[in-house]
């Protein structure tokens, strides 16, 4: 068996197949890690569900934010920021299944052997992976449970904008969700600036990419994450590895072997 992880698909379907095809990916014996965002914005997002759906018992899949957007307004939770590259998915016969496929998905996932942390914006570097995935494991309960619409209605956001333990409620899922599929950069303190999303040159004074606030040698595992396109796969650490480069701008998209830490790339 081997294991591939794809960065952020964003609705683009044939780089993805593109990929799978060049690494003879069979999804029978493979496993094919997605690190979120699987729809938006791209040409084919219903296409890419139904695709994905029918491969699902060999993938491992963490929620993006894109995807936890798409399942709200499939519930008529919001009606802002609708996109019309999902106008098709949204009216499909089968997109109340697929929306509840993607509520039974993880935010955080570990490998069973220990290897290998993903999330789709990364993992805050006050955070322990154990509490990591704790969080991830609380607000997946409420995505699976009768009070979902309750979260979805209160979801949006920037708000609290630094994580404590104390939180409660619906302030401390959205925090949680906001950490796990929106961050970008903090402050040493941990405040998250969730509107930046462009290059590290950039980056306001005060903030630098969580990544760089992780201390080398404090996690057993290698992270992986996708959710920042302008950041082109660079963090300048081979503990910590981006997988978002830019596909559905017209760049590329970007598969790594789990195995033997190779990467691979289609043209978009």
């Amino acid at each position: 068996m081997s294991r591939y992880a794809v960065g952020d698909l964003q609705g683009c379907l044939k780089p993805l197949q593109c990929l799978l095809s060049d690494v003879g990916f069979n999804p029978q014996n493979d496993e094919l890690w997605l690190v979120g965002d699987l729809v938006n914005r791209g040409p084919d997002s219903l296409e890419t569900l139904r695709y994905l759906y029918a491969i699902r018992d060999s993938l491992k899949i963490t929620l993006g934010n894109h995807d936890l957007h798409c399942i709200a307004l499939a519930r008529g939770a919001t009606d802002r920021g609708r996109h019309p590259s999902l106008k098709s998915l949204l009216s499909a016969p089968d997109c109340p299944q697929l929306m509840d496929w993607l509520l039974q998905q993880a935010l955080v996932i570990r490998s069973d052997d220990g290897r290998y942390l993903m999330s789709h914006a990364g993992i805050p570097p006050n955070w322990s992976s154990e509490q990591a995935l704790s969080l991830s494991h609380e607000l997946e309960a409420v995505l699976q449970s009768p009070n979902a619409d309750e979260f979805f209605n209160e979801m949006y956001g920037d708000d609290p904008l630094y994580w404590n333990d104390s939180l409660t409620g619906l302030p401390r899922l959205r925090a949680i969700t906001n950490h796990l599929t929106r961050m970008r950069i903090c402050t040493a303190e941990g405040k998250l600036e969730l509107g930046f999303k462009g290059a590290l040159a950039d980056i306001p004074d005060g903030y630098r990419p969580w990544f760089e606030l992780q201390e080398p040698s404090s996690r057993s595992e290698t992270l992986i994450f996708g959710h920042w396109a302008a950041l082109e796969c660079q963090t300048g650490r081979s503990d910590i590895i981006a997988l978002d480069s830019g596909c559905v701008w017209g760049r590329e998209m970007t598969m790594l072997n789990m195995d033997s830490g190779k990467l691979h790339r289609c043209s978009c």
